[in-house]
């Protein structure tokens, strides 16, 4: 037992000093990232590293599987180099026993992740998306769900509009049952638009079985209420706003997901990327699992042995291929093209075994 506990003592210390390392180098080299991006916009160095800063936890999350590999790869090594290693042998642990206090600790640390970490990154990941669109578009959102289903806003100088609809295309660009409710620059309601159907065209949107009533004009606005088959009003949105201010499902915490899925589904959007999100985000304690076995597997074996150079080399590249195979599974399970829970589960599922086995075969033969 306390042998396991200095193990995972110092897996989890190499974890958080590796953790350093790397937000030294993420951070001055998104700062310059955020000020050439921004630059024409007139952010400045404060502005940029804010806006870096806020980035920062979310850019650390994604490469926490990384980062535990190389953990894992400096804490073997260094094992080996002290003799450790021969120890732990010598007192009759197996290698993938003494490899299962850093595996317990990288699960762990995970769960963590999960009830800590995500919560964190979520709401500065939320605030990094609000700071971006209002520097480049002046608006921190252009579309919300909720129960009572799809919100939309434009507008422009003189004044804005604020858009209802039950449902919605998959893009946003349909609404059906809306409700439209024009304000002047002072914020004083000036019509009410109600249509069965609206489509987002060029510059304008497109109502059928609309009922508008003058609010700013009429003293009885639902006497002067009157209905047409076909309607347009200017617009101010474009599809890509739309569909820019989902923002990432990595900006809503993990314990909200499901709801937030739930009330995509009920308003008409795919929730299928955030779908595939939570089940990833799931599936965190055993990808980082999987790190550690990956590295315990080519890192255990004594200096004197030779060839650890090329051992560790190799645990890097398949760490970094299982890495950038559960972001492929990712992308193939967003367009559809694998299920939910094998796009998410497998590649992690199968590190595992792999790992398993190879270390199996180095001790039995």
């Amino acid at each position: 037992m306390i042998l396991s506990l200095y193990l995972a003592r110092r897996f989890l210390w190499l974890v958080f000093i590796v953790s350093l390392v790397f937000t030294g180098l993420l951070l001055p080299i998104d700062l310059m990232e955020q000020l050439r991006s921004l630059g024409d916009d007139g952010a400045g160095v404060a502005d940029g590293l804010k806006l870096a800063a806020l980035n920062l936890p979310a850019a650390l999350y994604q490469i926490l599987p990384l980062i535990v590999i190389l953990s894992t790869l400096a804490l073997f090594l260094s094992l080996a180099r002290s003799s450790e290693m021969v120890v732990i042998r010598a007192s009759g642990r197996s290698a993938l026993v003494a490899a299962m206090a850093p595996v317990v600790a990288a699960v762990l640390l995970g769960v963590a992740c999960l009830l800590i970490v995500n919560p964190i990154v979520a709401a500065t990941q939320a605030a990094y998306e609000r700071e971006v669109a209002g520097w480049k578009t002046g608006v921190s959102s252009v579309l919300s769900v909720s129960e009572e289903g799809v919100w939309l806003r434009q507008g422009d100088g003189s004044g804005q509009t604020v858009i209802r609809a039950e449902r919605s295309s998959l893009d946003g660009t349909i609404l059906f049952e809306a409700t439209f409710l024009a304000f002047d620059a002072n914020g004083s309601p000036v019509e009410r638009i109600e249509a069965a159907r609206a489509e987002l065209d060029t510059g304008e949107w497109l109502l059928e079985d609309a009922k508008m009533w003058p609010l700013g004009t009429s003293e009885n606005p639902e006497r002067d209420a009157k209905s047409v088959p076909v309607a347009t009003i200017p617009s101010t949105l474009t599809q890509n706003q739309i569909r820019d201010s989902f923002g990432v499902p990595s900006s809503i915490p993990i314990f909200q997901l499901p709801g937030f899925i739930k009330q995509l589904n009920t308003a008409g959007f795919s929730g299928l990327t955030h779908r595939i999100w939570l089940q990833m985000e799931l599936a965190t304690p055993l990808m980082l699992a999987a790190m550690v076995l990956i590295g315990a597997a080519f890192s255990m074996r004594h200096t004197r042995a030779g060839g650890s150079g090329l051992l560790v080399l190799t645990a890097l590249l398949l760490g970094f291929g299982v890495f950038f195979l559960r972001n492929f599974a990712q992308v193939l399970g967003e367009n559809g093209q694998l299920p939910v829970a094998l796009a998410a589960w497998s590649p992690p599922i199968a590190a595992i075994l792999l790992a398993s086995a190879m270390i199996l075969h180095k001790e039995d033969g």
